[in-house]
């Protein structure tokens, strides 16, 4: 029996299979802008690694079938002649094979063992399975046959360089789990239409609580709703709490600032989920009131740090819960935002100065926006802005625990660093960066001079409108370009420096809303649901041709087209 399609279809080659809580995927990637002609089996335990090939084989030669791959929320399938092979995840940890007129072999990806890397096979004769072993991982993988014959068993107990895996043929069914030392010998939960109906019934139940109000407006909502949902992990290592990561493409933790982004975008029917990607970093917050750069399953990253949007993500995020955020919960919030903004106006302010600085444009998230390129050392306007934010947040929070000394702190510290940013960094048409060590000034074609549009109400009525004016020129068919186009720095693949970003976007939008541009506002949000339901969910996109960039499947990129596209759909329903 096949299985019938359901869902979105989406290629491999952009958006990885998964199931959420899974930290393991399905396909071709396997490694930075590195594609396989195979399928693999990619975890991401430990780093990025392609752990298993997975190989549909012609049943006369034996030798690799030519297939064609499909895939949608639930199912993958190879298609080839009148064969075909499907894949689903029973459960988080747990792939079911089956196939029909083509065998299939399983293999190790790595050619070589030696003692510190690669696989190592052998056949467990206790559950009756062949296990791999990978050292990239740390993990076994385990391949337990339900139906048909093997044909082949390779490389069992070999050193060195050898081909190792199985390989099965007839009307077969198999099943790999992902174990950690040993569990028990491997027991279904139930057919394999089953497993499949199960996986779909539980993205559908995600994709309708995410995106409830998505229309034929809103094309790439339930995609979007996919990117998030396979991109979704099981708490794990350092991963403290289910966790989306930017993608289960090479892209694989969770930043400081894009966590934010998840945030929102599940809030209003994934509360829970929601406020664990917020909490997520802080979890990781250290003495000094810092937040970790990253945060993966086995690594947490201290070099640099991201961008105080805290605040303004918070604000956001109370208003889009479905119920208010408890006591308890607010105060939790809000130590950890007073520790995080006491480091930067401590760590991140030189003797005497009334605003922080950046220490590189990684700090910024802009990693290299043309902004930092006399120097890196930076006070720059949209750090200002963002910490202003952050500030009105907390005077805010501290209003609701009764704290009214402290919020009236709050507020007199937001309004002398917005009159520091306005008498320091504001010329009177454009704000200028500056460095933190000789006070040396200068401007740029980037966008992130920009930023602090994100001011919106709080910016006088001509500053905002000056902005405005300058953030027209960024705009493209397709978006908001990162510099300007005619810039002898623009990049059509440039990071910071040329392309469309989602977050960017977001900030941008939302500043412009409030400031009250909102025929501009409602121009940015068109262009980039347009962008995404035309070239998807990629890290960037080519300012000019729209062409998605860089890692192909990020979510942050997904979250941004919900919350615009969502608040679209309300917009237009009033």
């Amino acid at each position: 029996m096949t299985a019938v399609p359901s869902g979105p279809a989406f290629s491999v080659h952009d958006i990885p299979f998964s199931h959420s809580g899974s930290w393991f995927d399905v396909s071709p990637v396997v490694a930075e802008k590195t594609y396989a002609d195979d399928l693999h089996l990619v975890s991401h335990q430990n780093g990025m690694h392609g752990v298993l090939r997975l190989v549909p084989l012609d049943p006369v030669t034996g030798a690799r079938a030519e297939t064609r791959v499909e895939a949608v929320p639930g199912l993958l399938t190879w298609t080839g002649g009148v064969g075909r092979v499907e894949l689903a995840y029973e459960t988080p940890d747990t792939l079911r094979l089956r196939g029909h007129g083509l065998d299939a072999g399983v293999f190790a990806a790595a050619p070589t063992l030696t003692p510190f890397s690669g696989t190592y096979f052998f056949h467990d004769p206790a559950a009756g399975a062949h296990v791999f072993t990978s050292y990239e991982t740390g993990r076994r993988y385990r391949v337990t046959v339900l139906s048909g014959t093997l044909t082949e068993v390779v490389g069992a107990q070999a050193l060195g360089a050898a081909e190792r895996g199985v390989a099965v043929t007839g009307d077969w069914e198999i099943a790999i789990e992902e174990i950690d030392t040993a569990r028990p010998p491997y027991a279904s939960s139930g057919p394999f239409e089953e497993v499949v109906a199960r996986a779909r019934g539980e993205f559908a139940a995600f994709a309708d609580a995410v995106a409830p109000w998505r229309s034929d407006d809103t094309p790439a909502a339930e995609l979007a709703a996919y990117v998030l949902w396979s991109a979704t992990v099981a708490p794990t290592g350092l991963v403290t709490r289910p966790g989306v990561l930017m993608s289960k493409h090479w892209m694989d933790k969770v930043w400081s600032w894009d966590h934010c982004f998840n945030a929102l975008a599940l809030a209003p029917g994934r509360p829970e989920l929601a406020w664990d990607q917020f909490a997520l970093p802080f979890d990781h917050q250290d003495a000094s009131g810092a937040l970790p750069d990253s945060v993966t399953h086995s690594e947490v990253l201290r070099n640099f740090v991201k961008p105080p949007i805290h605040g303004w993500a918070f604000g956001l995020l109370r208003r889009r819960l479905p119920e208010p955020p408890g006591r308890d919960a607010l105060a939790e919030v809000y130590g950890r935002l007073e520790r995080w903004t006491g480091f930067w106006l401590t760590a991140r302010r030189a003797p005497g100065a009334d605003l922080p600085h950046y220490q590189h444009g990684n700090d910024s998230g802009w990693d290299n926006a043309t902004t930092f390129d006399p120097e890196r050392v930076v006070v720059t306007a949209d750090l200002a802005a963002f910490l202003i934010l952050q500030l009105h947040e907390l005077a805010s929070l501290a209003e609701e625990l009764a704290k009214p000394a402290e919020a009236a702190r709050w507020t007199a510290l937001a309004a002398d660093t917005q009159a520091a940013l306005l008498d320091q960094l504001w010329t009177g048409d454009r704000f200028t960066a500056r460095s933190a060590a000789t006070g040396e000034s200068w401007t740029s074609a980037s966008l992130l001079d920009l930023m602090p549009i994100v001011l919106g109400e709080h910016l006088p009525p001509d500053i905002a409108g000056t902005l405005a004016d300058r953030l027209k020129s960024h705009l493209t068919p397709y978006g908001l370009a990162t510099e300007l186009t005619d810039s002898p720095h623009y990049l059509s693949d440039g990071y910071w420096r040329g392309p469309i970003w989602a977050p960017a976007t977001v900030l941008v939008e939302d500043g412009l809303r409030r400031a009250g541009h909102h025929r501009l506002a409602d121009d940015v949000n068109a262009r980039f649901r347009a962008l995404c339901e035309t070239h998807g969910f990629a890290e960037n996109f080519d300012a000019l041709t729209g062409t998605g960039l860089r890692d192909r499947a990020y979510t942050w990129t997904a979250s941004a087209y919900l919350v615009l596209a969502e608040a679209h759909a309300r917009r237009t329903d009033h």
